[in-house]
């Protein structure tokens, strides 16, 4: 399964809108509500299986706690 779908099957109540933007050099940069959230640059390493989920359900998951607070 592709990234894209697991972050739908994940999270399609609260995603208005996704978009894969094609990059060179190696990039892979995911960014939620224009906060960066995994970067193959910085890490210098492709995202582990479900890593990319967990950390958008960790940037959610304190977003909604700060609404909340």
């Amino acid at each position: 399964m592709s990234l894209a779908n697991d972050l739908l099957k994940a999270f399609e109540p609260e995603i208005e809108l996704m978009a894969l933007v094609p990059s060179d050099g190696g990039r892979f940069e995911v960014t939620v509500n224009g906060k960066l959230v995994y970067s193959k640059l910085q890490t210098k390493r492709h995202a582990e299986p479900g890593e990319v989920v967990g950390l958008v359900q960790k940037l959610l998951k304190h977003a909604l706690s700060e609404v909340e607070g």
